[in-house]
């Protein structure tokens, strides 16, 4: 992703934010946080808690600042996002946090929802992408 593409990205709503996600995430089966000596964690205006994922690293890697200065983009799979993650801060009362920007927080889905039309994207993906015509 372009430093042009992540610009456009960022200055989407919320909503066109999350729709990009689920395309992006679903297309190439990776997801980014931020890490340090522990996941960063952000908080909703009414205190509840926000586990934040990006489509991308650029886009991780621009909300590095403030209190998560010092941060660093960290990758893991769609399949463990839905194997680990999401059941771990559900079980914890943490919300998944969409496409965070640096001047404004992302969508908060409910885990359900943002599983589903993970999953709704994901089965529409074309097979022949990953089988080359010989």
């Amino acid at each position: 992703m372009d430093s042009s593409e992540t610009s456009s990205v960022v200055n989407l709503p919320k909503q066109l934010r999350y729709e990009h996600f689920i395309r992006r995430v679903a297309d190439t089966g990776r997801v980014w946080g931020l890490v340090r000596d522990g996941w960063a964690i952000g908080k909703t205006d009414d205190g509840s808690l926000v586990f934040p994922l990006w489509p991308t690293s650029e886009l991780a890697q621009q909300c590095a600042v403030l209190e998560w200065e010092g941060y660093a983009p960290q990758e893991f799979g769609l399949q463990e996002l839905f194997d680990e993650l999401l059941p771990q801060i559900e079980a914890d009362g943490i919300l998944p946090g969409i496409t965070y920007t640096p001047d404004e927080y992302g969508l908060t889905p409910s885990h359900a929802q943002l599983r589903a039309d993970l999953q709704a994207r994901s089965s529409q993906r074309p097979a022949s992408r990953d089988h080359p015509a010989e």
